[in-house]
């Protein structure tokens, strides 16, 4: 991540633009504006960013094809602003790959806040942080690399976040909260549903790499890293 970080904002609404524009500014970080999702994806191909904050309900190419098309070569993290306070709206979005999702309206203050927790989680580790690796898995938190079988799995930010905390404790069923603390941060304000859609995210980016069973559901208490992550007896 660069010394001040780089902020993709795609939203068709100027008003909004301009809100997150002055709220990033006085946080210290620089943002690119968009008014559509050509426009957007047209200035992910050309520019580096640290994150991309994208509106669901875009002209051209909605927050949603966008996120698709980003993820074809890039775990840019997302998190996407919708006027639709739908759940399967948030559900679909984190599962096609957004880290976050915020309805609108919303506090500026809050939408600095929750993109500085996932710049915290994409920001490389230290490197006393070693490098876990449970059968055919592994996972390096200094370079942000999962491998299955030597095949690279590409995770968001908080799908790592996750993945290294159950690799971390492979043995221990994580309730809901412990994961949403891992991966947020202790008094994240975040449904449990918001974790269930990261592991389905987890579950089929390792499935498609030849892991069929990453992680496993412990009935009444949350989950558990899974036989391919070398916990089979």
């Amino acid at each position: 991540m660069t010394a001040v970080p780089s902020i993709l904002v795609a939203d068709d609404d100027p008003h909004i633009r301009d809100v997150i524009g002055f709220a990033l500014g006085r946080a210290g970080m620089a943002a690119a504006m968009a008014r559509d999702g050509a426009e957007a994806l047209a200035l992910v191909r050309r520019e580096a960013f640290d994150l991309a904050v994208l509106d669901v309900g875009m002209p051209e190419m909605d927050g949603l094809a966008l996120c698709r098309e980003i993820r074809r070569g890039s775990a840019l993290p997302i998190l996407f602003l919708s006027a639709r306070d739908e759940e399967v709206d948030r559900v679909l979005g984190l599962e096609i790959g957004g880290d976050d999702y915020l309805t609108k309206p919303f506090s500026p203050r809050e939408l600095v806040a929750r993109i500085r927790a996932i710049l915290k989680r994409s920001r490389p580790a230290p490197a006393a942080d070693a490098a876990l690796r449970r059968g055919r898995l592994a996972l390096d938190p200094e370079a942000r690399l999962v491998a299955f079988g030597g095949t690279a799995v590409p995770l968001t930010a908080l799908e790592f976040a996750i993945l290294q905390a159950l690799m971390a404790r492979p043995r221990m069923a994580f309730t809901r909260d412990r994961i949403l603390d891992a991966a947020y941060g202790v008094g994240a304000a975040v449904s449990d549903r918001t974790v269930d859609s990261h592991v389905r995210g987890i579950r089929a980016k390792l499935a498609a790499a030849g892991c069929a069973d990453a992680v496993d559901t412990v009935h009444g208490v949350g989950f558990r890293l899974g036989a391919c992550g070398g916990t089979a007896p």
